[in-house]
């Protein structure tokens, strides 16, 4: 089989959200958690390879170098297509970067003249209308993003944010040439690769949108953008509707032990923290704890095994306000903090799974990449999705399954509705 995509996501939960709306979209995926190397086994019998980084918050350097290095083992290696730079529906960067360093590197090692920008996801409420980033109805800069702790989005101008951080022209492809459908939309990229314009920053509403856009790109080398357009592109080759849904494996209950870890400090994990409080037993980590007490995984891996086992899996949490959030970065600084509490999840993860935990809920991109990392996985299957973008994964081997939660993604009943999705 002809390897059609070849995906490198900047985060990992950005990583399982694509490769669960391309499942469920008719394709067979497989999920990597490592940058591939001459030894990396190269999936067969599979539509896309979904590569996992940790990129978006690293030195531009290093992404770019990560990077490159997965995107050429996807083209000459596993001999896909089309290659897919997806990051978050969020657009999640900072003024330098790490998306347009990336895409620039990305564009001059394929010859790529022009790159298409396309972050919608309407099925979570990200749109985009007149270049401008919107989220469920807000400006990006006005839906809580803002307050980001370690990419805050202040500006909802997609056209302003690439020129920013990157080395050429953006123009705007816009909803109405959208709805025209395939061949005005290619018309107006040619156009605006004529004029000299690097990046297309492209509208979309709604879902039907995004497959007149997968129409009209699939000849393209290089795609960026989030989910949405994945999934896009796994219809428009498997000629389904974008409401279908494949049947996927879901966890079974026994044998289940259960830990749900959240680091995000998104407004919406904030809802779902608190609504899970009332529940379940949850303890947040103290930071200064995190800094200063090398036994402090060990005391919480200790509290969340004495739990009761017959009621709902504890929780362990780094979620706040932005004003609490705010005092801590003031006090321990914004990156030794954020590294301590990351830390303190994996020890937290390792340990129990000496305990015999083999189910972990995660909240958020850098605590999910902490918690993959820790487990030492380096493959994950696609199970059934929990919630747009959110699916549960897991390890073959080793009988480990991971629900990894993009911070702005689930209904506020996010956890308990994870965990009500076991089988008998």
């Amino acid at each position: 089989m002809t390897i059609k995509l070849g995906v490198i996501a900047d985060d990992f939960t950005g990583a399982t959200d694509i490769a669960s709306s391309m499942v469920q979209n008719g394709w067979q995926v497989a999920l990597l958690l490592v940058v591939p190397n001459e030894k990396t086994f190269i999936p067969h019998d599979v539509d896309a390879i979904v590569i996992s980084l940790k990129i978006r918050a690293c030195s531009a350097d290093e992404a770019i170098e990560q990077s490159l290095k997965s995107c050429l083992w996807l083209r000459h290696k596993a001999g896909c297509q089309q290659l897919f730079f997806k990051y978050c529906s969020t657009f999640d960067s900072t003024l330098k970067g790490n998306i347009g360093p990336v895409i620039d590197a990305l564009m001059d090692k394929f010859q790529a003249d022009i790159s298409l920008i396309c972050p919608a996801l309407p099925v979570n409420g990200r749109t985009v209308v007149h270049g401008h980033l919107f989220v469920n109805g807000q400006l990006l800069d006005e839906s809580g993003m803002q307050y980001h702790p370690v990419t805050p989005m202040k500006d909802a101008n997609l056209l302003r944010l690439i020129e920013q951080q990157s080395k050429g022209r953006a123009g705007l492809v816009n909803l109405d040439c959208v709805r025209q459908g395939k061949q005005a939309i290619r018309h107006h990229l040619e156009s605006l690769r004529q004029h000299g314009i690097r990046y297309a920053i492209i509208d979309a509403m709604m879902m039907e949108d995004l497959l007149s856009i997968a129409q009209s790109v699939s000849d393209m080398i290089l795609v960026t953008g989030g989910s949405g357009l994945g999934a896009a592109l796994a219809d428009y080759h498997t000629r389904q509707t974008l409401a279908t849904s494949a049947i996927r494996d879901i966890p079974p209950a026994k044998g289940r032990k259960v830990a749900i870890l959240s680091g995000s400090c998104s407004a919406i994990t904030n809802q779902q923290v608190i609504e899970y409080k009332k529940i379940a037993p949850a303890m947040a980590l103290n930071v200064k704890e995190c800094i200063n007490n090398l036994e402090y995984a060990s005391l919480l891996s200790e509290w969340i095994v004495q739990q009761s086992i017959d009621g709902l899996a504890p929780m362990l949490y780094a979620t706040q306000p932005p004003e609490i959030l705010s005092l801590i970065q003031q006090q321990y600084g914004t990156i030794k903090s954020s590294h301590a509490v990351e830390q303190v999840f994996a020890e937290v993860v390792r340990k129990l799974r000496q305990y015999g935990f083999n189910t972990f809920v995660v909240a958020g991109g850098e605590t999910s990449a902490q918690v993959v990392q820790s487990l030492g996985i380096h493959q994950l299957s696609i199970g059934a999705p929990i919630a747009p973008g959110v699916p549960w994964v897991y390890d073959l081997y080793t009988d480990c399954w991971l629900a990894l939660k993009s911070g702005n993604f689930g209904e506020v009943d996010f956890f308990r509705s994870a965990l009500e999705m076991f089988h008998e």
